[in-house]
């Protein structure tokens, strides 16, 4: 019988050499017919520096050496060289029609050669006429919208909105979730990563219905018994409401239980609650089989809150509820100076018109399909890989040193970015434990696209 150690070198050796056998051969990228222009600006050097002393010290990069990105067009990036890059994460989930999509860019340009700002106090159509196209995208009564500049604001409005119509305070969200980072927000926010040690009053988080790292796996009423235990023993017995998205974004893609919300909007509806659906990453047809996250779930929230998508990459972000709910804003005066800005609705209509006009939703659809399953492919190939999830065109794959026991690869996903960067894709990667790819790509991403993508993972995990 072979030795531990001999075993160890075995392995080792196999993976040398398949690295060695695959450096050799990188993939082509897809042919795209655009040459950007000539870059006179600051190197990457520079503006490093600049950042450094200027800008806040909270802010992070990935790479190594991180790139200086000065051009975008459709599915791909370009940095101050000229090098084209595959973008598979989109900005974090948010350039959704393609970088400086010509139908969107004419529609801000024109808007603002017409009136850059003025206020909501005035009348302009720009803001009726994307409320009225957002409003025809939601079902049941879901029809009044209130604009805001990000999805943080969104989600702070919303909870605003629960506590105030409901008369409680108490929020539900699940564990592993990201949902802003103000003050209302960081308390529904579950994730030590991303919380300050300052008051967050009013929240409880319940056990995540993570079927891959969860407890109970799948079973989606064992996770709701929890839901109903936080009511029963942690508040009155009455809740504000319960906010969660259809599918993890900086949690690590990570899809919530199949039954799982049907019977947690249940519990909460009957205890007075309303039910908040986060669509800042999932919305706007990245999903695929639906324009929205909650819709796979059949499911209609009392509150949908949403951002990235919308714009295309616009500071601009909504929360679209019912006209009673709505009314609970009047009793007070509720303003956002630039939310629903000219500039921006004009945007956002004309990301609505492109997602229809160009079939985006179909294409997540089937080219997220077909990714996934080349992705799944992958799997069975490398060991690394414990878990491919996610619909559309919102896929995770969780890197792990051991399958059974799960242990995070936290620095062989850092490495294997490098790698992958170095031939010519970028990523996203996220999780608890930042061990998950984050595949979030515009929706105009093309099946060739996703093969070179697939081949480039392939490469940079075989030389880990």
């Amino acid at each position: 019988m072979m030795r531990q150690g001999a075993r160890n070198f075995v392995r080792r050796f196999s993976r040398l050499a398949a690295a060695a056998d695959t450096t050799a051969a990188v993939p082509r990228m897809p042919a795209f017919d655009h040459v950007p222009l000539p870059y006179d600006g600051p190197s990457a050097a520079e503006i490093a520096r600049k950042r450094a002393e200027y800008l806040s010290p909270s802010l992070f990069h990935f790479y190594s050496k991180p790139l200086n990105i000065v051009e975008g067009k459709r599915q791909y990036l370009f940095d101050e060289h000229g090098r084209r890059y595959l973008d598979a994460f989109a900005g974090i989930a948010t350039v959704c029609c393609g970088h400086c999509h010509p139908d969107v860019v004419d529609a801000i340009a024109a808007q603002a050669r017409r009136l850059q700002h003025s206020t909501v106090l005035y009348l302009n159509h720009a803001i009726a006429d994307f409320a009225e196209a957002l409003a025809s995208k939601l079902p049941g009564d879901l029809k009044v919208v209130f604009f805001t500049n990000s999805g943080t604001e969104a989600n702070e409005l919303a909870i605003l909105m629960a506590r105030l119509y409901t008369g409680s305070h108490d929020i539900i969200s699940l564990r592993n979730s990201y949902h802003g980072n103000a003050a209302g927000t960081m308390g529904a926010t579950a994730q030590k990563n991303w919380k300050f040690n300052v008051v967050q009053s009013g929240v409880h988080h319940a056990v995540n219905p993570d079927p891959y790292r969860g407890a109970f796996g799948t079973d989606a009423e064992k996770y709701v018994r929890d839901v109903q235990e936080i009511i029963e023993f942690g508040t009155t017995g009455q809740v504000a409401g319960f906010i969660s998205e259809a599918i993890q974004g900086v949690g690590g893609i990570v899809e919530v239980s199949p039954g799982y919300l049907p019977l947690a909007y249940e519990k909460v509806r009957n205890a007075g609650g309303l039910c908040i659906a986060d669509e800042v990453q999932a919305g706007f047809a990245r999903v695929g089989s639906h324009f929205w996250g909650f819709e796979t779930h059949g499911v209609v929230p009392d509150i949908v809150t949403m951002a990235k998508g919308i714009g295309n990459g616009i500071p601009l972000g909504a929360v679209v509820t019912t006209p009673e709910i709505a009314q609970v804003l009047t009793r007070r005066c509720y303003f956002n100076t630039f939310g629903g800005n000219p500039l921006c609705t004009a945007g956002g209509l004309a990301v609505l018109k492109v997602l229809e006009k160009e079939k985006l939703q179909e294409n997540a659809l089937v080219v997220g399909s077909y990714l996934k399953d080349r992705l799944r492919g992958l799997q069975e190939k490398h060991e690394i890989i414990g878990d491919v999830r996610g619909t559309g065109f919102m896929l995770g794959v969780e890197l792990v040193t051991d399958r059974q026991l799960k242990t995070p690869a936290k620095e062989e996903i850092c490495h294997a970015m490098e790698h992958m960067k170095d031939m010519g894709v970028l990523v996203g990667k996220g999780g608890f434990y930042g061990n998950v790819f984050r595949i979030t790509p515009p929706l105009c991403f093309t099946k060739e696209d996703a093969d070179f993508f697939v081949e480039v993972m392939d490469i940079a995990l075989s030389k880990l």
